[in-house]
């Protein structure tokens, strides 16, 4: 997410109450994850097991809750709850904007494009030409969706990204300032979910086709003409490679990639990266033959024990 003008260390850390470690004047543009940070971007960190991470990131700005090493050409927060105080800069830069009206007036239309009724169009929403929004879908704050796209009713894109910190108190949310963005051609079918980012983009790529009731996590990036089936939910900051086929039921974890081409069976759990190019089956799910080889030989075991038996 970056900030609508530049700002400068100083000027951060007066609006976190913080100190900081570095030139006054030094340029803070944004703010994102770790995943998606470039040169400018505040990323923040609160656990020790984290912190060369962060350092050695593409970041420039580090917020953190402890005093370290520097290294050269960046900068540090010091805070004592850096997950705090990113909230604090998502909702001070972004904050939420309330609705009066059911197609916001700040959100842009494309020629051609068709809005059904009972619809919902947020602030600052930018649709495309000749798009058909079905009735009861609601688009949240600075979605982007391209031309040629048809969402069908009762799909929600732009909901809050699930992400929370444990604490003694209960679950502390990380606020959600990112978007999401669907490119030209895409089908989305009906109750789907497609959670923004929380500092950067959700994305479906161009000519992706989604079936009825898919939950996509925040970050997550779906790849050119992917075909994914129902009731598959994928979480968040996930990649699929173009032309991956995903069938009813799959559950992919967090944070891993499945390769260009790959097809995944119904009712399979992804728990790692998968190569692309190869059909896959099972929770965990391997390459779909070895793991159909595996229930093949399970089979046997009864037959095994018996002829075990026999011979004792």
């Amino acid at each position: 997410m970056k900030f609508p003008k530049p700002q400068t260390l100083e000027s951060i850390a007066a609006l976190l109450g913080v100190d900081y470690v570095g030139p006054s004047d030094f340029p803070v543009l944004g703010m994102n994850e770790i995943h998606v940070v470039e040169e400018g971007d505040i990323v923040f960190v609160d656990h020790p097991k984290y912190y060369d991470k962060a350092l050695q990131s593409k970041a420039t700005i580090i917020l953190i809750n402890k005093q370290v090493d520097c290294p050269e050409g960046k900068a540090l927060l010091i805070s004592d709850d850096p997950f705090r105080d990113f909230n604090k800069l998502t909702l001070h830069f972004k904050p939420f904007q309330s609705s009066s009206a059911s197609i916001s007036e700040s959100a842009q239309i494309g020629k051609g494009t068709v809005i059904q009724p009972n619809v919902f169009v947020g602030n600052h929403v930018r649709i495309g030409e000749n798009c058909l929004i079905h009735s009861n879908v609601s688009i949240y704050d600075h979605c982007i969706i391209g031309n040629n796209v048809t969402i069908h009713a009762g799909t929600v894109l732009g909901a809050d990204a699930f992400y929370y910190k444990n604490r003694p108190e209960g679950f502390d949310k990380l606020i959600s300032g990112g978007r999401v963005v669907i490119e030209d051609n895409v089908d989305i079918g009906a109750s789907c979910t497609i959670d923004r980012g929380v500092t950067g983009d959700t994305t479906i790529k161009e000519g992706a086709k989604l079936d009825n009731q898919i939950q996509i996590g925040h970050d997550t990036v779906i790849g050119k003409k992917c075909l994914i089936a129902s009731h598959t939910g994928i979480a968040g900051c996930t990649i699929l490679e173009d032309e991956v086929t995903l069938w009813g039921q799959v559950g992919v974890i967090s944070g891993i990639t499945i390769g260009k081409k790959a097809v995944v069976l119904a009712q399979s759990g992804v728990g790692r990266s998968l190569e692309g190019g190869k059909t896959y089956f099972g929770s965990p799910a391997e390459e779909a033959r070895e793991k159909m080889k595996q229930m093949a030989y399970i089979k046997q075991v009864p037959y095994l024990m018996e002829k075990f038996k026999k011979k004792t």
